[in-house]
């Protein structure tokens, strides 16, 4: 018996010094930056929370037909064939581009600015990215080295589909600024970024960036790296003004009123970054459906939507094209613009006028 409880000992010992210097978990903001979130409407009894409840039914009976969903698989959840990608056009110019990665990831100019949308560039999602599988396009259609001068990277929130610690390390020499929500910026230190070149903010607050008329909007969901640090940062969606154009970038979320208190506020928008993906009815409230991705670009006031959070990593049960599919038919139905370039392609915004969409529907593989 005591043998036993050493050994567990041990290896809660060893876990625990694992987390720490391994420096893929990121970091916990101090206690001493924590107090001062207490501030924040969205930080209570040590943590940040939703305003409206975000339930995971994970109970024993939800567990096991998630566990019996994964096992029975399905010849669709990763594609059969390569995907589609083109070389991006790394050009400033006064011009808003968009270029779209996979997943999350998007590269944004506005107004000769250069700004990355949590850059997610690594194999597979996870603090052991080695033991994941790779992501459907097997790599990018460039090499990060040819990646422009980045005015600022802008993140949302820190799980690991977002915030990738070996994408930050290749890219951080070429970023000026980087603005997250509150507490991001602890792992950003810990990898090596000044903090004088980080920007922390909470929900509804505004900032002027190079020109630019940035605000942290709300979002439904959660954050965490580890075992122990679940709401120890916050998590957003970002509203991106400029001369031109302006663009919403929904982060992820699941579905509630906040969307249209952003479109009540700052819409329309030119061009809408909606999640549409990785969802499942069990964890609703954290994801959008993409039914409710088409609702909440109508509801922000948005022109042109561009689904993300789809194309890259099998996160979910849902056959790996089903999002874009089952939107489009909503779209439709709603008379809504959706733009679904491969990955790479750069698509040009003038005004609130794109020039040219690509119309191939790249996404269906029979």
């Amino acid at each position: 018996m005591l043998l036993t409880l050493g050994i567990i000992v041990v290896v809660i010992v060893v876990v625990l010094i694992f987390m720490k210097v391994y420096p893929v978990f990121g970091r916990k903001p101090s206690k001493e930056v924590a107090r001062a979130y207490a501030k924040s409407p969205q930080y209570a009894i040590g943590k940040f929370d939703n305003p409206f409840p975000a339930m995971m039914n994970m109970g024993f009976a939800t567990t096991l037909g998630i566990l019996r969903d994964m096992l029975k698989g399905s010849p669709h959840r990763r594609p059969a064939k390569p995907l589609p990608m083109e070389v991006p056009q790394f050009v400033k110019s006064s011009d808003t581009t968009v270029t779209w990665f996979g997943h999350s990831a998007s590269l944004l100019t506005m107004d000769g600015k250069t700004l990355l949308l949590d850059p997610m560039f690594g194999r597979a999602p996870s603090p052991f990215p080695w033991m994941g599988k790779n992501r459907y396009s097997g790599g990018l259609p460039f090499e990060l080295e040819q990646l422009p001068h980045i005015d600022a990277v802008i993140l949302s929130h820190d799980h690991y589909d977002h915030l990738d610690y070996g994408s930050i390390m290749k890219i951080k020499h070429k970023v000026n600024r980087f603005i997250v929500p509150l507490g991001v910026g602890s792992h950003l230190i810990r990898w090596g970024i000044p903090a004088g070149q980080i920007e922390e903010h909470d929900w509804w607050e505004e900032l002027t960036f190079e020109g630019l008329e940035l605000a942290c909007t709300p979002a439904n969901h959660f954050s965490g790296r580890s075992i122990n640090d679940r709401g120890a940062t916050l998590w957003c969606s970002w509203v991106i003004k400029g001369k031109q154009s302006s663009v919403f970038f929904s982060g992820d979320s699941g579905y509630t009123p906040h969307f249209k208190q952003i479109g009540e506020k700052y819409g329309p928008f030119d061009l809408t970054l909606i999640e549409c993906g990785q969802y499942d009815q069990r964890w609703a409230d954290i994801h959008l459906m993409p039914e409710e991705s088409v609702q909440a670009h109508m509801d922000v006031r948005g022109k042109v939507m561009f689904p993300i959070h789809w194309g890259a990593f099998t996160l979910a049960m849902h056959d790996w094209f089903e999002p874009v599919a089952r939107a489009a038919k909503v779209a439709e139905a709603n008379g809504v613009t959706m733009v679904t370039p491969p990955i790479g392609q750069t698509i040009t915004l003038k005004g609130a006028d794109v020039m040219s969409y690509p119309k191939a529907k790249w996404w269906v593989q029979g």
